[in-house]
């Protein structure tokens, strides 16, 4: 078998490359997001060792399933399954063969845990009948399953000695205690992601108040387009075109100002709008500007909060820099801007104030 194991070590690297292929392939199209996919060739030293072990076993190559094995390392429990379900519709499964080593356990016991398959490829890709018959392996489990595996063989078989029973049963508390973190970190993943649908459920229903300002709620609010309004309006002064620029800069911006939720950034935009509109007339009225960026609305808002509460130059700088930092003209815009600002009512109110 091992001048047959010689002869065909080409094929062998050949179905190990076409099936990690087929499978990364596979994975990356679902949109299933994974730690590693590996794979080996049985090494010739390997499999001598395994034939004088267990040779008895075998009366050909074709018996041995492990001269081609794959694994995927998941990162979560559900996933090891949703990869299980892809490899079913790629590769012909040898189920007498395949086990789910996690439904081995007895209710009192703990240990390693992996779904292994014996595969073939479709016999349609193998043109070379000499390696039509021959299997594979494939692993799949979770990266702490993993991460258990390796330190059990570490520990439990790179020494030639008999384990005492006291640390045998230490080992058994530890592979309940990952087999736990492994279903806490899947059970989670799941409260999240209802968590994030239901977050978006009240966006999508104007719900904001019940809505928590952070950058991806702040990413779906804008996908609403809060400020088309504003901006049309702004962009009638001069008929000008408005061309698409991103609002997530004014993200920390927004955050400075105290807002918590979605229904502060609403509010802000409503009371402060009218103002934001009247700033903009007096930017634009004495130019020939035909070409806006969608972000004067956000900016004028800004300028106009800030001036609300008083903060006059200091304020207005302040926002020029949270949007552009370090730069030097950014004071001198804020003079001008607070010098335009100022015959406003809304500025006079709070100047006055």
């Amino acid at each position: 078998m091992l001048a047959q194991y010689k002869k065909l070590l080409p094929q062998l690297e050949w179905l190990l490359q076409t099936a990690y292929d087929r499978l990364e392939s596979i994975i990356r199209q679902q949109g299933i997001y994974v730690t590693a996919i590996e794979g080996r060739v049985k090494k010739e030293e390997s499999l001598k060792g395994k034939l004088e072990l267990k040779g008895s076993k075998y009366s050909c190559l074709e018996d041995i399933t492990d001269l081609v094995g794959l694994r995927v390392i998941t990162f979560y429990n559900d996933d090891v399954d949703k990869v299980a379900a892809l490899v079913n519709r790629i590769f012909e499964i040898d189920w007498s063969h395949s086990v789910d080593k996690r439904k081995l356990h007895e209710l009192n016991s703990f240990g390693y845990n992996s779904l292994h398959y014996v595969c073939r490829l479709p016999r349609q890709l193998v043109k070379d009948t000499e390696i039509a018959n021959l299997r594979f392996e494939l692993q799949m489990r979770t990266a702490l399953q993993h991460a258990w595996s390796t330190i059990e063989h570490d520990i439990g078989y790179k020494f030639d000695i008999k384990i005492p029973r006291e640390h045998l049963r230490q080992f058994n508390r530890l592979a309940g205690m990952l087999e736990l973190v492994d279903d806490e970190f899947s059970r989670l993943r799941n409260v999240v992601a209802g968590y994030r649908r239901k977050v978006q459920g009240f966006v999508k229903s104007g719900q904001f108040d019940e809505v928590p300002l952070s950058v991806k709620t702040y990413r779906s609010y804008l996908e609403l387009r809060p400020l088309d309004r504003l901006n049309q309006r702004i962009a009638a002064v001069n008929q000008a075109e408005l061309f698409a620029a991103s609002l997530l800069p004014f993200f920390d911006l927004l955050q400075s100002f105290g807002f918590k939720t979605l229904g502060d950034v609403q509010r802000f935009i409503a009371d402060n709008s009218d103002d934001a509109y009247k700033l903009a007339i007096i930017q634009l009225a004495a130019t020939d500007l035909d070409i806006l960026s969608e972000s004067i609305g956000m900016q004028n808002l800004c300028f106009v909060y800030v001036l609300k509460q008083g903060r006059g130059v200091e304020g207005v700088k302040f926002v020029y820099d949270m949007l552009n930092p370090r730069q030097a003209s950014n004071a001198y815009l804020a003079e001008m801007l607070v010098k335009h600002a100022v015959a406003l009512p809304f500025a006079q109110r709070y100047k006055d104030d």
